[in-house]
């Protein structure tokens, strides 16, 4: 019998591509803005940084991970619904305007997509190298903070809180294993994937009580012919202004050429003639000013905008002393 002959199968392996995606995580993190003191009379600025990162998770080949993401930024706690201008409040609510920008000129304001008529988030485009074991890849982006000049401010510490819904990172990635990849369509749509995280931030600002004297009149009394025989009244008028909610006192010395609490004017430059007067801060001249509270400084509370005081002067009678110009200087102290 004749035996069969073996038939060979020649088996042949084909080498098929394996997938090489793997998941890419990316997260971010704010410095506070933390501006300095805040008078008012001129603008004040301060950068901060968001930092964002991404890892990449070991792969079988080297691959190229392309990232597109948009950083938003809503309106914080302090005026909810707010970006234009944004604003921080303090503990007894006034309010203080702020805004945060995209670029160092503090031109281009840092919105959220969420609504079509707010300004524009922050978008950043990257790509990093990812070896066999996995990449990371990290950068930061400025944050351009400004407090412009308003007038009318109020004393305290003020703040405005940017968490939850304020702060939102939204990415998509694209994991490509060999080839050419596109960066995904938005950074919320295409690519291999992606997500949305917070990046919680505070930002702050002190508006310190502050007073300053912007005017005062000269308290001119005129020209008295002869002996000064009756009194003479006149009155002046001081100007300054405290920020909001600051206790002031505002106190006047006795002048240069006091004797005791006596006020006095003084003839010439270097006389020893005296013509006496007194300070009041009533009409009827009946309260004497003096340096302090309880000598009858006036006292009130600032408004942010300018306030003015009367000074009610009076030239007592029965005056004889050498014709001349006579003159004092009254030190005025506002006390807060």
């Amino acid at each position: 019998m004749r035996g069969a002959s073996p038939l060979l199968a020649l088996v042949c392996l084909a080498a098929a591509p394996m997938g090489a995606g793997a998941a890419t995580v990316c997260a971010a993190s704010a410095t506070p803005l933390a501006f300095g003191a805040v008078a008012g009379n001129a603008a004040v600025d301060v950068d901060g940084t968001v930092t964002v990162g991404c890892q990449t998770l070991g792969v079988a080949l080297l691959s190229t991970v392309r990232v597109r993401m948009c950083l938003n930024i809503g309106a914080g706690s302090g005026g909810p619904g707010q970006l234009t201008p944004r604003r921080m409040t303090s503990v007894a609510g006034d309010p203080l305007q702020f805004q945060i920008y995209r670029d160092p000129a503090r031109v281009q304001i840092w919105g959220d997509n969420a609504a079509s008529t707010a300004p524009t988030p922050r978008n950043v485009d990257f790509e990093y190298l990812v070896l066999l074991l996995g990449a990371t890849y990290s950068t930061t982006v400025s944050m351009h903070g400004r407090v412009p000049a308003q007038p009318a401010l109020a004393a305290g510490s003020y703040s405005s809180q940017f968490a939850g819904a304020d702060t939102r990172l939204d990415y998509r990635y694209s994991e490509p294993v060999l080839g050419v990849v596109n960066y995904p369509a938005s950074c919320t749509s295409g690519g291999s994937g992606g997500g949305s995280v917070t990046f919680p931030f505070a930002v702050s600002a002190p508006v310190p009580n502050r007073c300053t004297v912007t005017s005062v009149t000269p308290l001119a009394f005129g020209t008295v012919p002869g002996r000064v025989a009756a009194g003479v009244d006149q009155a002046a008028t001081l100007q300054f202004n405290c920020t909001g909610r600051t206790a002031w006192t505002v106190g006047l010395d006795n002048g240069t050429h006091a004797s005791g609490t006596t006020r006095r004017m003084r003839l010439g430059t270097a006389g020893t003639s005296y013509v006496t007067y007194e300070l009041y801060n009533d009409p009827a001249r009946t309260q004497r000013w003096g340096a302090t509270a309880g000598t009858g400084g006036m006292t009130g509370t600032g408004t942010g905008l300018n306030q003015s005081l009367q000074i009610y002067g009076r030239v007592p009678g029965n005056q004889t002393v050498p014709a001349g110009t006579y003159q004092d200087t009254i030190q005025v102290t506002i006390t807060y």
